[in-house]
């Protein structure tokens, strides 16, 4: 859709031959994993010094792709209780094959121009194909409190320049926010766009708000009908224009509300799932947030950790549950990574959905992070994992290894715990080749991290990401074990997670 831009000022042009991590050691732990692992690429590095915040830092990416572009955004220069130095861009207008990247304007105080606030957090991305603008939904901070308000950054060049930000909403107390457009011309709300996020000074109140202008202006701050109490929303659109949120009900369970008038209002939740999760081991910080995608057709597919499936909740592995409405939602079943019998365990997943490969059924692509031993205590090792489906989730590929291990004390350590990020992100581009976009660290040197954005180039191609592969895993016959509580506190009440 776009050509490549030229670098200049920030901007630097990652390559093919890209910046090969030559000093990582790639695991190959995992029982099930394919052969040869992976080289990916830096897409970005922190170039912040205040002293204030930790660097070189860049963790919890989200990412979106349209045609032949892909965005991603991130925080860069994470502080210890909150937020970061600012948000970060990595752009590709080739289907990944190369890579620019650059720091959004006009929102921090360590931005160019520089903006009112302190730190920033949880971007995440979309594009609005009816107004032809790139978003990143971000939320300023001036401290280790709650958010001030949220704020969505424009691009109308292909996601290369941004724009100053404007304000969706002013309250106090804000977290996770995210946000979707309505991409669908068969919608009657064609080029709508939604920001979500949670109120944590009001128990975690969901709110929503709505654009029909490509971001430049925004509605009021919506609940759903009853108020449900949550975080972590992620809306997707269906071709219909019904928009399904999947969110999570402060770590106890997943959940959904819609909207069928383009966001007029809100519909009560559902309950997607109860959450069964296993706490992380090694001070590393993780939750059992969803991860949301939709497929052509309009059937939501939502993702999150869970040891239901293993005895006595002793590891996480990444489920998955389904819908066509958002309120009706299929059995619980687990991605086959590892059998049950094994010790690793997974996290942090991020979910992708082919948009561009005509197919009876959904292709996925799954990135997640994994343990090898989920009760390593202070020895864990960190690496990242991929895994995919032809058929919409009945069977699987074998998972392949990403990057790692890394210890995980080579990432920002924050008042809960140390953070590669709350989320991880991936996306298809034209050429049906996944593209995950994850924080990779090596060992600080002179007591500078090295963490960064990195992407395997040119992508994923599915099915056969290396030659090797067994044939799929079919998921059937997995039973769940354990129903008892996560073994960890819910988030009502205590303070926020940004």
């Amino acid at each position: 859709m776009h050509g490549v831009p030229q670098a200049r000022g920030h901007l630097r042009l990652v390559s093919l031959l890209g910046i090969a991590l030559s000093t990582l050691l790639f695991s190959n732990l995992v029982a099930t994993a394919a052969q040869a692992p992976l080289t990916p690429a830096r897409v970005s590095t922190d170039p912040y010094t205040n002293n204030t915040s930790m660097h070189q830092t860049e963790v919890e990416p989200d990412t979106f792709s349209y045609g032949t572009t892909l965005v991603s955004a991130f925080q860069v220069g994470r502080f210890s209780d909150g937020g970061s130095s600012n948000i970060g861009w990595a752009t590709s207008t080739n289907s990944g094959l190369s890579w620019t990247n650059g720091f959004l304007p006009g929102i921090t105080v360590n931005a160019t121009p520089p903006g009112p606030y302190q730190r920033v957090s949880d971007p995440s991305v979309a594009y609005d194909a009816s107004h032809g603008v790139w978003m990143v939904i971000a939320l300023p901070l001036n401290g280790p409190g709650g958010g001030l308000n949220t704020t969505v950054s424009r691009s109308t060049n292909g996601g290369t320049v941004w724009q100053n930000p404007v304000t969706v909403v002013t309250q106090s107390g804000l977290d996770k926010t995210w946000i979707a457009c309505d991409n669908a011309t068969s919608s009657p709300y064609y080029g709508r766009c939604y920001g979500a996020w949670d109120n944590n000074s009001a128990g975690n109140l969901l709110q929503m708000s709505t654009s029909t202008d490509g971001g430049l202006t925004w509605g009021s701050a919506l609940a759903p009908s009853g108020s449900p109490s949550g975080l972590g929303g992620q809306p997707v659109v269906q071709p219909s224009g019904r928009v399904v949120v999947p969110y999570s009900a402060n770590n106890s369970a997943i959940g959904s509300f819609i909207s069928t008038n383009g966001g007029a209002s809100w519909s009560s939740a559902v309950t997607v799932s109860s959450v069964s999760s296993h706490s992380v081991a090694g001070n590393l910080r993780t939750s059992p947030l969803p991860s949301a995608e939709i497929d052509p057709s309009g059937r939501v597919f939502v993702v999150w950790q869970d040891c239901r499936f293993r005895s006595g909740c002793a590891a996480n592995d990444i489920v998955m549950s389904s819908s066509t409405d958002g309120l009706s939602w299929s059995a619980v079943t687990r991605i086959p990574i590892d059998a049950v019998s094994s010790t690793v365990d997974h996290f942090i997943p991020g979910i992708a959905v082919d948009q561009f490969k005509s197919t009876p059924v959904a292709r996925l692509g799954l990135t997640y992070y994994y343990y090898p031993t989920s009760n390593c205590g202070s020895t864990c090792q960190l690496s990242v994992g991929f895994i995919s489906s032809l058929d919409g989730g009945a069977s699987w590929t074998t998972a392949t290894a990403v990057a790692g291990p890394m210890t995980l004390s080579w990432f920002p350590l924050t008042n809960q715990g140390y953070m590669a990020g709350d989320y991880i992100s991936t996306s298809f581009s034209a050429d049906d080749r996944a593209h995950p976009v994850f924080s990779l660290a090596t060992a600080p040197s002179g007591g500078v991290f090295d963490a960064a954005m990195y992407s395997p180039l040119p992508g994923l191609t599915l099915p056969q990401l290396f030659p090797g592969l067994s044939p799929p895993t079919v998921r059937a016959g997995d039973k769940p074990v354990f129903f008892g509580p996560s073994d960890r506190p819910l988030l009502k009440g205590l303070p926020t997670a940004h």
